[in-house]
């Protein structure tokens, strides 16, 4: 299945207001719907899972707000 118009959009509205979203969600995972933040939090794979029983959708955009510089490490 494939993302679906609306992901994108919803994708481009987070990107767009990314700084808007620091003074709340630094450096914290959010899930997007509808233009509206859905779920929360600093693990990605609880956020995904949340905002997933919560729209009852299977593709819901994740992006991370972050607020500083973060070294990323593959395990």
């Amino acid at each position: 299945m494939k993302a679906d118009k609306e992901f994108w959009e919803d994708l481009k509205w987070g990107e767009k207001h990314n700084t808007e979203f620091l003074k709340k969600y630094r450096d914290q995972w959010i899930a997007i719907q509808n233009k509206e933040i859905v779920a929360s939090g600093s693990n990605l794979e609880e956020v995904e899972k949340k905002a997933k029983e919560k729209t009852k959708k299977e593709w819901v955009p994740v992006i991370f707000v972050q607020g500083g510089e973060h070294i990323y490490v593959q395990s």
